[in-house]
């Protein structure tokens, strides 16, 4: 997760502790402490409710909204916001297409009923798997122009700017996750067809996040045991379909987040 620093309390908030406020405040800290250790569902899951909170903080009568319209702070955000709506929809995206390929590769076993997987149904997925790969990589490559630093004395646009960071990471960590890479693994964890095991029904990491390596399978792999790979494909499946899930929810937040803005700006 990016590191950014972030200040004190302004002033333009209301000087006793507010429920809202708190509930903010207690969503960034665990993001900061449990980022690194919590799967991306989870991680997922804490933005989305991160951002039900600021959406209500936005709409507080006791904090000075005006305050985000000085200068361009406001414009600022709502750069940012979209930029966060549109690179979620792509995550979304490429999550689909991703879950789409494996369902298409299990069909394929499945037709075929036979024990090892044919040669033309491993390049379809390969080839599949390379465009979503070299999609995500731009994507990614983009994401270094994403500009989240906080240099604004208000705490409103200071959580704002630090949800950013938070949300940047994620999808950033999302995107990686389903292009079947690790954070902490090297290119070189690609895995055989025939090498797939068949002990867990879900595939973590070491550190308790999912890993989707499994899915990058080698072109040239013959001999392929279709059960373990059905097996295993059902189960980077599922994994993907949480994903979906909390990029879903994830998204209509986000959306519900510039909505806000946008009425700031209008009044």
């Amino acid at each position: 997760m990016a590191t950014t620093t972030y200040h004190s309390r302004s002033n333009s908030f209301p000087s006793q502790s507010h429920p809202i406020i708190e509930s903010v405040e207690d969503h960034l800290c665990r993001l900061r402490a449990d980022s690194e250790s919590t799967s991306v569902c989870a991680n997922l899951a804490s933005l989305r409710n991160l951002h039900e909170g600021i959406n209500d903080l936005i709409q507080m009568p006791s904090v000075d909204q005006q305050t985000l319209c000085q200068g361009n702070w406001i414009n600022e955000l709502l750069e940012g916001s979209l930029k966060l709506v549109d690179l979620c929809s792509l995550s979304r995206e490429i999550a689909s297409l991703t879950k789409e390929s494996v369902q298409d590769l299990e069909s394929s076993i499945r037709r075929n009923k036979a024990e090892t997987a044919t040669s033309a149904d491993v390049s379809a997925y390969v080839a599949s798997r390379k465009k979503i790969t070299k999609t995500v990589s731009k994507s990614i490559k983009n994401l270094k122009s994403f500009n989240n630093k906080s240099a604004a004395d208000n705490e409103l646009w200071r959580m704002m700017k630090e949800a950013e960071s938070h949300d940047l990471s994620v999808l950033k960590s999302v995107l990686i996750l389903l292009s079947g890479e690790n954070e902490t693994s090297t290119k070189t964890s690609w895995l055989l067809l025939s090498k797939f095991t068949t002990q867990n029904s879900r595939v973590y990491s070491e550190s308790g996040a999912e890993d989707l390596s499994s899915l990058n399978i080698q072109k040239s792999t013959k001999n392929m045991d279709s059960k373990s790979l059905l097996k295993q494909l059902k189960s980077s499946e599922m994994t993907i379909q949480e994903i979906e899930e909390g990029l879903e929810t994830l998204f209509r937040s986000l959306v519900k987040t510039r909505v806000s803005l946008l009425n700031v700006l209008s009044h």
